[in-house]
């Protein structure tokens, strides 16, 4: 079963990087990736991962694409 708290956290912290340092975006990357990673969703994770990378390339449009489809899966495992 997962951790609902866990799924509140990622889902707060996906809203939240709309404001921001590139950095500290990063950081809350990171910090979904493991909590992933903590609930066995490797695939999401990877995504997570691509998600990072279409930023830190300037990709904006991709970045709000895989923001939006972690959103919406990581709203599935509830």
């Amino acid at each position: 079963m997962n951790d609902p708290a866990r799924i509140d956290f990622m889902l707060s912290t996906l809203n939240a990087m709309d404001v921001g340092t590139i950095e500290s975006i990063k950081d809350k990357l990171r910090q979904v990736e493991e909590a992933l990673q903590g609930l066995g969703q490797a695939e999401l994770a990877e995504r997570v991962t691509a998600t990072g990378v279409a930023l830190a390339r300037g990709d904006m449009a991709e970045f709000k694409r895989g923001r939006a489809f972690l959103q919406a899966k990581i709203g599935h495992l509830r």
